[in-house]
């Protein structure tokens, strides 16, 4: 819908997400920004496993944020009805050592796909953090309304792609030998 340097902004047409996500990343690939863009897809849901996307940009040099809407299914800690969604937020880091770092969290103590296919309880699906869950409810909450801010009402994502001006991984890795960081298989 709209294809500026800074910003592009992607319809999904009630599209599913993954399919919608699939065609902004390659955009992203193909002609990358001089320096960085904000992404914005309305209307697709559901987007799933958000790393998949910052590994592929990250693989191809690229650094990316990336979060999308979900269904509410997170309760306040203290009760209530659902306010936010699971919400993920996934992060991508390129290398010049190969591996990128990948990032990729929900807000839920355990996800949706989990409760699906019976390997959790739908109670379980609650912010994580035990004692300390109104910061992941916080994070949730503040995901949903960043994305629906700039991609409207309905489940939508937001994606944030630069090109890097720094190679941090490297330097983490050696610090971190023997530690499994997020991402590494």
């Amino acid at each position: 819908m709209v294809a500026e340097e800074g910003f592009e902004r992607w319809d999904g047409n009630g599209a599913v997400g993954y399919i919608a996500l699939a065609r902004a990343v390659e955009a992203q690939v193909a002609a990358p920004p001089g320096h960085a863009r904000v992404v914005v897809l309305s209307r697709c849901f559901p987007t799933g496993y958000l790393g998949h996307w910052v590994r592929r940009l990250a693989e191809n040099g690229l650094v990316s944020a990336l979060t999308a809407t979900s269904p509410a299914r997170l309760a306040h800690p203290e009760g209530g009805e659902p306010l936010a969604g699971t919400n993920p937020l996934a992060i991508g880091i390129p290398s010049s050592e190969g591996r990128p770092l990948v990032v990729d969290v929900s807000m839920g103590k355990v996800t949706h796909g989990d409760v699906l296919r019976g390997a959790a309880a739908p109670e379980e699906l609650v912010p994580f953090g035990g004692e300390q869950a109104h910061k992941a409810f916080a994070l949730a909450v503040g995901l949903h309304m960043l994305v629906s801010a700039l991609a409207g009402e309905e489940h939508g994502a937001v994606l944030l792609v630069a090109r890097p001006e720094h190679n941090p991984v490297p330097g983490l890795r050696r610090r971190a030998e023997g530690v499994r960081l997020p991402g590494d298989g």
